[in-house]
């Protein structure tokens, strides 16, 4: 928006035929102050935003209007309550264009429903509120009554005196607690720090594992829910099959089903043989290389061990 427009905006622009004979801005446009707001002054009514002041049922489509939702509302004077006017606001729900009409209640400080809603009731006990209980408006009466009041200072002194020694207790209970601050600051701390290290050890085991994220402890809740899975047909099925191929299998090395791991379990067992007599005959002899096992070569001819043995004597 350009200063200019920006100006007319505000009526702060005046124009080249406007002089100071002809009155404000507002007067020369021929238009009030309020503008929109004031277009039915005429017949006492301003429009003015209106913020909901409890929680109400709408009364066209039964929908809930929170507290504090605002509306445009048309804002005029129906009455007084001696010297203070009583205001009427009337606006349109924005759910289905309902009209609704709220008056103020000057005598109870209270806004009132006239008509087009139903005001939703929230009442809470006083028990349940952990609120004190206000004296009714008949007992407030009451308490101009000298002999009605000496009764009732009477009752709230018994209540006080039953009542100390327990006000007491949990004082000194509360003093006894708070009165070291070092002392609670380093238990709390204490905690944090086992607490740290447990988080830690735990993170470990579950990197340890493979898994991501940190395991729990075990509790007897965990072993109770697992004892109830039920693991599928085809799982059972595949365990028990595993579970009789190893129990039919011979313990015998000469059993048809692993012959070839017997037969390769042979040659390994005869070539080790082989090496270590190898070695204890170069030893006994004096000319064992270990250069020769890097030609990959697995044992000795007699013919090198003849000459060998020839050239020494």
């Amino acid at each position: 928006m350009s200063s200019l427009a920006a100006a007319r905006a505000d009526n702060f622009y005046y124009p080249p035929e406007w002089s100071p004979k002809k009155g404000g801005l507002n007067k020369f446009h021929g238009q009030h102050a309020l503008r929109e707001r004031a277009r039915k002054l005429d017949q006492g009514i301003l429009i003015i935003r209106f913020e909901m002041p409890f929680n109400i049922w709408c009364g066209g489509c039964n929908s809930m209007i929170a507290k504090g939702v605002r509306f445009n509302a048309e804002k005029k004077q129906v009455g007084n309550y001696y010297s203070t006017k009583i205001w009427s606001f009337t606006m349109k729900s924005a759910c289905c264009k309902h009209e609704i009409v709220i008056q103020t209640d000057p005598k109870n400080c209270e806004y009132v429903i006239i008509s087009g809603a139903q005001r939703k009731n929230e009442e809470f006990d006083v028990e349940d509120a952990e609120t004190l209980a206000l004296p009714a408006d008949e007992e407030k009466g009451k308490l101009s009554d000298p002999f009605y009041r000496l009764e009732h200072q009477e009752e709230d002194l018994q209540k006080k005196k039953e009542a100390e020694p327990v006000l007491v207790r949990l004082q000194r209970v509360s003093d006894a607690r708070h009165s070291d601050d070092y002392a609670l600051n380093k238990a709390l701390r204490a905690r944090m720090r086992s607490h740290k290290k447990r988080v830690a050890e735990e993170e470990s085991t579950s990197r340890k594992m493979g898994l991501g994220i940190r395991l729990l402890p075990a509790t007897e809740e965990d072993a109770v829910s697992a004892a109830h899975v039920k693991f599928s047909s085809k799982f059972d099925k595949n365990r028990k099959d595993k579970r009789a191929l190893i129990s039919a299998a011979s313990i015998f090395p000469g059993s048809s089903g692993s012959s070839m791991s017997n037969k390769k379990r042979l040659e390994l067992e005869s070539k080790r043989r082989k090496i270590s007599a190898a070695a204890a005959t170069n030893l006994l002899t004096g000319g064992f290389k270990p250069s020769s096992w890097s030609q990959g070569t697995f044992s000795c001819s007699k013919r090198k061990q003849n000459s060998m043995n020839a050239r020494r004597v």
